[in-house]
C-alpha cells in the first residue's frame, strides 16, 4: 500500500516536533492532523513540499511547515520534500527553472558565470533574475500539481488493489 511505503520513509514525529528550526511553531505542532497519514493529508503535503522545493528562498523547510500547518496536511512529508533541492540537485533544478522562465517570458538565454560575491548577485538579479524567478514559480506550480494528483492516483490504485486482494 502507498501508506505503508510512505510511512517507511517518514522521520519520527517527535524528532520533527523538537527540530530546532520548527520550534517557532510551538503548540501548533500538537495538532493531530499534522501527523496523520491519509490520502488527503499526503496529497496536500506533496503539493506543499514540492512547491517550496522549487522556490529559491532560504528556510524552505520552515515555509513548508508553516504552509502545512495552515492547510492541516502532513507536516513530515511537507518538510522533508523540500530537500529535493539539496546542494547536489540545486544547480540543475534552478538552471532548468531559469530556462523555463526564459521560455515563458520569451527572452533569449543569457550566458553567465557564477561568482560568489555580492556584486555578481546584484547584477544577476537585474539580468537573469526575472526569468529565474518566473521559471521557479512555474516549475513549483507544475511540480505541486503533479505531486498532488500523482499521489492521489497512486493512493487510489493501492486501495483498489488492496480491496481486490481481499476478495
Amino acid at each position: 500500500m502507498a501508506k505503508k511505503t510512505i510511512q517507511r520513509f517518514l522521520p519520527d514525529p517527535n524528532k520533527i516536533r523538537h527540530h530546532k528550526s520548527l520550534k517557532i511553531f510551538g503548540k501548533l505542532l500538537q495538532d493531530a492532523n499534522l501527523w496523520h497519514l491519509n490520502r488527503r493529508s499526503a496529497r496536500g503535503a506533496f503539493a506543499v513540499g514540492l512547491f517550496f522545493a522549487f522556490i529559491p528562498v532560504p528556510f524552505q523547510m520552515v515555509l513548508a511547515a508553516a504552509t502545512a500547518i495552515l492547510f492541516r496536511v502532513n507536516l513530515p512529508i511537507s518538510a522533508t520534500l523540500v530537500w529535493l533541492t539539496n546542494p547536489l540537485t540545486m544547480p540543475p533544478i534552478f538552471y532548468g527553472s531559469y530556462l523555463v522562465g526564459t521560455l515563458v517570458l520569451n527572452q533569449p538565454e543569457q550566458h553567465f558565470a557564477f561568482e560568489l560575491n555580492w556584486a555578481w548577485f546584484e547584477q544577476s538579479i537585474e539580468t537573469i533574475g526575472p526569468a529565474f524567478l518566473v521559471g521557479s514559480l512555474v516549475c513549483a506550480s507544475i511540480a505541486s500539481i503533479i505531486g498532488y494528483f500523482g499521489i492521489d492516483i497512486l493512493w487510489r490504485r493501492s486501495v483498489v488493489k488492496a480491496r481486490a486482494a481481499r476478495k
